[in-house]
């Protein structure tokens, strides 16, 4: 994102309604957001529409907020001999704030306190969150960027949200259950798990287009889309580039299938490898290219990580967390920048681990989280994020430290989209099926510096 867009983002927000909010720091505001007037890229981006001129004369009101400012964690400076005591550092001034006021939620480990700081640092550099007023009537389970906008997948169907303009939803696909997806514009296709059956179908990004458009004929004539394989009961997949190959991993239940983009005259994904009756059923799958060389499917399952070697063939167990005696919800596996592909952090229930592509223990480190989360990511910024009932924190990914916090004035489920540049997309889950679209802009500095 470019500096001046983050600008203009940071201090206006266009709204259906024809008004703007006051941005405050780190509050959530019930708006859509505006993107720059883009025009198409070389792989035919979608752009719904231009957005509206900033020179508009818009009435500022006030907006309410459903999370507590974002905390630095060396915000506050606990004194054991003479109680607590409040510093202001990195930026903050914490004025005025009586010692009662800071206190830590017992249920939370190892939790920042929930205050207010007041922040002086410029708003382009501080990280805030908003959400889009569309509510959507069905569970969100995943989301893509295409272009500038959002395709959101339900329950009940899959849905283009117009960030370019004024946050119209553009529906697409009905009475289609969307558990996974990703946009490859360069191939021109967005890769789904979808259907009653769990399905991996891949959907022409022109076919999508063109539903909305409805300015190509030929388009509409063929078929949209295609399975890849017979393939059925598709728990996860990821998309991994390694060279000039578009690799796709697929964890079915009882089977890992590894899948190898084929371009033209073929254009779609062909098999590659097969890992059959798999001791442990995957539920979570990636894959790592070791020093450049050596393939390795990395999975999660209920009772650890495991690995299985691409060319022997050869499965083995990674990391077993036998401390719980009970079965594990593997969240995310993190293969570490600059490590040559063979150093990965393992995040399950609470904890993160650090280990390397044999086994071996490389950090003397146990990633803590405050709660147990719904979601775990890697986020660019070389950090990890979990959002847990009461908070979202902010955790480097190479020491597993906290960054920051934000804290929930109310106990919400909240589920990871996706994310690009200093942008990260999360949904909430209310009582009766009902979500919402949130977006987390991390500011142009990143918190690595904060």
């Amino acid at each position: 994102m470019s500096g001046s867009e983050d600008t203009r983002a940071a201090s206006s927000v266009n709204l259906s309604n024809g008004e703007t909010e006051s941005v405050k720091t780190m509050i959530v505001h019930d708006d859509v957001e505006s993107e720059p007037a883009m025009t198409p890229s070389k792989e035919g981006t979608l752009i719904v529409r231009q957005t509206q001129s900033a020179s508009s004369t818009l009435q500022k009101h006030k907006s309410s907020s459903s999370f507590t400012p974002f905390i630095d964690p060396r915000l506050l400076q606990i004194s054991p001999s003479s109680g607590t005591t409040v510093t202001s550092v990195v930026g903050f001034s914490c004025d005025g704030m009586r010692p009662e006021a800071i206190r830590q939620d017992p249920t939370r480990k190892g939790s920042v306190v929930n205050v207010n700081p007041t922040n002086t640092r410029p708003q382009s550099d501080t990280p805030e969150i908003r959400k889009y007023k569309k509510r959507f009537n069905s569970e969100i389970l995943c989301a893509a960027l295409w272009g500038v906008n959002l395709l959101v997948g339900t329950e009940s169907g899959l849905m283009l949200l117009d960030r370019s303009g004024q946050g119209k939803v553009y529906p697409l696909i009905n009475r289609r259950r969307f558990q996974q997806m990703d946009v490859l514009e360069g191939l021109n296709v967005l890769v789904t798990i979808s259907g009653k059956k769990d399905k991996l179908r891949v959907y022409y990004l022109s076919w999508l287009r063109n539903k909305i458009l409805h300015n190509d004929p030929e388009v509409e004539k063929k078929q949209g889309w295609t399975t890849v394989g017979d393939l059925e009961g598709c728990v996860h997949y990821k998309v991994v580039k390694y060279e000039r190959i578009k690799f796709l991993v697929i964890a079915l239940k009882n089977s890992v299938e590894v899948y190898a983009w084929a371009p033209k005259p073929y254009h779609k994904f062909m098999a590659f490898k097969s890992f059959g009756e798999l001791v442990h059923k995957p539920l979570l799958v990636d894959l790592t290219v070791e020093e450049g060389q050596r393939l390795k499917v990395i999975y999660g399952s209920c009772a650890g990580f495991h690995a299985v070697d691409v060319d022997s063939g050869s499965v083995y167990d990674i990391y077993l967390p036998t401390h719980i005696q009970c079965n594990i919800k593997p969240h995310a596996i993190i293969i570490l920048p600059n490590t040559d592909g063979m150093e990965l952090l393992v995040c399950y229930e609470d904890e993160g681990v650090y280990v390397n592509t044999y086994g071996r223990i490389t950090k003397d480190v146990v990633l803590q989280w405050g709660e147990m989360p719904t979601s775990v990511a890697y986020i660019r910024s070389n950090q990890t994020m979990g959002w847990g009932e009461k908070a979202i924190e902010i955790r480097s990914v190479e020491t597993g430290h906290l960054d920051g916090v934000f804290m929930h004035k109310r106990a919400q489920r909240l589920k990871f989209l996706c994310e690009r540049n200093d942008k990260v997309f999360f949904a909430s889950v209310r009582s009766g099926g009902s979500s919402q679209v949130y977006f987390m802009t991390l500011g142009r500095t990143s918190l690595l510096s904060w």
